[in-house]
């Protein structure tokens, strides 16, 4: 298939800050004209290119455009929300008679409202979020075609593809309310994927590999992301079963950020108020092992999770969220703030750049602490409860005995309590990956349940 040549839709133009404001200011002028006593409203738009090759055929080519607008009016403590595509007058106008009339038809809550205009952040430096990755189409599909070769070349046992991907993606957003506050930002995404799939007589595997970043020249090599899915996939043939046992558990830094997530979860402020949290209550507390340091770092240059406010518009600042095992502090917008009795910490949209303190040790050093026990590699389902902290997932990965890789194994499920498994953390590793809105290494828990047959 020969595709037309293409401008990339990266850099292609997208609506300037002033042309956002504008969309804003209408809304309010509006919901004001119209007895709103306060609002807020977010609008974005953005521009991608998507490819995806299977079996070095184009499986699929996409070139995306999106926009939304957002808003939020409050007749006094009553709210009404309302989103639009269409960013014309009549378009805006309609959609805040929407919320105006779902405000009017709601009841009062005391907690509603626009967060404390004091807090609202100041102007602030550029945080180099804007990295446009001048890529057309026939350029992308080069580069998942290559991607995908490399894993075919990587073992000779590689007989299937679910695809290899390219994407890139451009966006501008903006958030204001009726304090006067108005902020706007440019950002940019930017991935490479491979999935393939291993066989032997009547052995069949899948694995993958990525990376993602803002900036194009910092992703891995197409070649280097396929030989990893190939590898990957290979090794996992001839996979054995498990007997239940109790063993340490060590999940690479791709797997660590859903435990992370799990404790995110644990003290947001929604958790909190409803009291549907296995942390209820812990704050000042030991909740982990003291090798356990977390903080909360909004404004590194270039991360994926950097902000200088939240979606209120209230100022972001580096945290300490756990020390050494205790826990310091709450994830809180205003909503749930007002709800606990407290001030918003500026988490309104959740947590900015989670850091995890990395330990001395690298990833073969972690195996070789961990002796005996599973590498795990891929997680399934889904079973957690936030409330009581019963985890429970399908796994598979690669038993390891003395300190070094034995076999890979499959079918089996990992099981815990999430407050026990915190406090079973043994280390972090060194082997941190900060593509992702959670900066971590590989983490070593020290006994967890591996069912199996």
């Amino acid at each position: 298939m020969t595709l037309p040549a293409s401008r990339s839709p990266t850099a292609a133009e997208l609506p300037s800050a002033e042309a956002l404001k504008d969309r804003l200011d209408l809304v309010f002028r509006h919901a004001q004209r119209h007895g709103a006593s306060a609002a807020e409203a977010s609008v974005s738009a953005s521009r991608g290119l998507s490819v995806n090759v299977r079996q070095d055929a184009i499986e699929s080519l996409e070139f995306q455009q999106d926009r939304e607008l957002g808003l939020t009016v409050y007749l006094r403590q009553r709210k009404g929300h309302a989103t639009t595509g269409d960013w014309s007058d009549a378009g805006i106008a309609e959609a805040v008679d929407a919320a105006l009339a779902i405000a009017a038809a709601t009841g009062e809550d005391p907690c509603n409202g626009l967060a404390d205009a004091a807090l609202m952040a100041l102007p602030a430096p550029d945080l180099d979020l804007d990295h446009p990755w001048h890529l057309d189409a026939d350029a992308a599909v080069d580069l998942a075609r290559t991607c995908e070769a490399a894993a075919f070349a990587a073992d000779s046992r590689i007989t299937g593809s679910e695809g290899a991907g390219v994407s890139s993606h451009r966006g501008i957003s903006a958030y204001a309310n009726t304090h006067g506050f108005f902020s706007a930002r440019l950002g940019t995404r930017h991935s490479l994927s491979c999935a393939v799939v291993a066989s032997a007589g009547d052995d069949m595997q899948r694995d993958y590999w990525y990376s993602n970043s803002r900036v194009p020249a910092e992703l891995m090599a197409p070649d280097e992301i396929g030989r990893m899915a190939g590898h990957r996939a290979a090794a996992r043939l001839g996979a054995r079963k498990l007997d239940t046992r109790r063993a340490p558990v060590l999940f690479p830094p791709e797997l660590a950020r859903g435990i992370w997530g799990h404790f995110v979860g644990a003290i947001s402020g929604s958790a909190l108020y409803r009291k549907a949290t296995f942390l209820l209550d812990q704050l000042g507390k030991d909740v982990f092992s003291s090798a356990v340091s977390l903080r909360q770092s909004p404004h590194l240059l270039r991360a994926s999770g950097s902000a200088f406010h939240d979606s209120e518009g209230v100022a972001t600042q580096d945290r300490v969220l756990v020390d050494r095992g205790r826990l310091d502090g709450w994830l809180l917008g205003s909503y749930s703030a007002r709800k606990l009795g407290l001030v918003t910490t500026g988490n309104a949209g959740g947590v900015f750049n989670l850091v995890v303190e990395p330990g001395p040790f690298d990833f073969e050093a972690l195996l070789r602490q961990m002796g005996r026990g599973l590498l795990v590699t891929e997680l399934l389902g889904h079973g957690v409860n936030a409330v009581t902290g019963d985890y429970s997932r399908g796994a598979a990965g690669f038993w390891v005995e003395n300190g070094e890789i034995a076999y890979p194994v499959d079918e089996l499920t990992i099981a815990g309590n999430l407050a026990e498994m915190f406090k079973a953390i043994v280390a972090v590793g060194s082997d941190v990956d900060i593509h992702a809105n959670t900066h971590t290494g590989s983490l070593l828990i020290d006994g967890m349940t591996i069912a199996g047959h």
